[in-house]
C-alpha cells in the first residue's frame, strides 16, 4: 500500500476556487469596500475625538498602532503568491534538495497573519484598557468600537482579497520562459 505525502487526509483539489471573472472582479471590489470602512471607521473616530468629544478621552497614537499592523499585514499577505505556497520538493528547510522559495513564502504569510492577528487583538486589548476598565459611557466608548470595527474590517478585507486574486482564470497563460 502505497501512502500519498501529505500533510492532511482530504484532497486539496476538493477545495479550488471557481474560475469567474465576475467572482474575482466582485471579490476585488468588495475587498476595497470593507478596507474603506474600516479606514474611515478609524478616521471617523479620530475626527469626533478631536473636535466633538467632550470627555478627557482622545484618539492618540497607541489607538492607531493596531490599525498600521493590520494594514501592514494586509500588505505582506497579499502580496505573496500563491504558487510560491505550494511548491513541489519542499522536503528541507535550508534548501538541501528543496525548495527555499516555498518555505520563504510560508514564514512570511505566517508574519502577514501574526500582523493582522495582532491588530486585532491590540485593538481589544486598546478597547479594554483604555475604555472598559476606566467605565466610559457609550459615546467616547463608541471611539473604541470604531478601532475593532476598523481592524475586523481589514481583516475581512485581507482575506477576501487574498481568496479573490487567487482565483484561476479560465484562460490564464504562463508566460514565464
Amino acid at each position: 500500500m502505497d501512502q500519498p505525502n501529505h500533510l492532511f487526509r482530504f484532497n486539496a483539489s476538493l477545495f479550488k476556487l471557481p474560475k469567474s471573472q465576475k467572482l474575482r472582479s466582485f471579490g476585488v471590489y468588495l475587498s476595497g469596500g470593507l478596507y474603506a470602512i474600516g479606514f474611515w471607521s478609524m478616521i471617523d473616530a479620530a475626527i469626533y475625538s478631536k473636535t466633538v468629544n467632550a470627555s478627557i478621552v482622545h484618539v492618540t497614537f497607541v489607538d492607531w498602532i493596531p490599525f498600521i499592523c493590520s494594514t501592514l499585514g494586509m500588505l505582506i499577505v497579499n502580496s505573496i503568491e500563491k504558487s510560491n505556497l505550494f511548491s513541489e520538493n519542499n522536503n528541507s528547510f535550508l534548501g538541501n534538495g528543496g525548495n527555499t522559495n516555498a518555505w520563504a513564502a510560508r514564514v512570511i504569510l505566517f508574519f502577514g497573519f501574526a500582523l493582522l492577528a495582532g491588530g486585532l487583538a491590540g485593538s481589544f486589548m486598546v478597547f479594554i484598557l483604555k475604555f472598559l476598565l476606566k467605565h466610559y459611557s457609550f459615546p467616547t466608548l463608541g471611539m473604541g468600537v470604531s478601532n475593532i470595527v476598523c481592524n475586523g474590517s481589514i481583516m475581512l478585507s485581507c482575506i477576501i482579497l487574498w481568496l479573490s486574486q487567487n482565483i484561476e482564470d479560465e484562460y490564464s497563460y504562463s508566460l514565464a520562459l
